[in-house]
């Protein structure tokens, strides 16, 4: 492609690509949180953590309300067998 060509983006693949960053994001923010030592770091941290995880919620609802984003609701079934299954990992 040449460089003063311009590549026109849809506004899903724009989304989309937003949402995948914010996924990336919190990742990365989930293990600076889990390596560092300094607690005034680790807090401020947190607090970032918390607003890329408001920006992502947006980011999804929107999506889905569109319809870029479809899920389907888990049978009840599968829900209690998840909450089952992951209390008895809390220590």
């Amino acid at each position: 492609m040449n460089m003063n060509q311009q590549q026109n983006l849809s506004e899903q693949e724009i989304m989309t690509d937003l949402l995948a960053t914010e996924k990336h994001i919190t990742s990365a923010y989930n293990t600076f949180i889990t390596e560092t030592t300094c607690s005034n770091l680790r807090q401020n941290l947190k607090d970032i953590l918390n607003e890329e995880h408001s920006i992502h919620e947006t980011l999804y609802n929107t999506m889905n309300q569109k319809g870029w984003y479809p899920v389907n609701d888990a049978p009840s079934q599968e829900v209690q067998k998840a909450k089952d299954k992951f209390s008895k990992m809390r220590v």
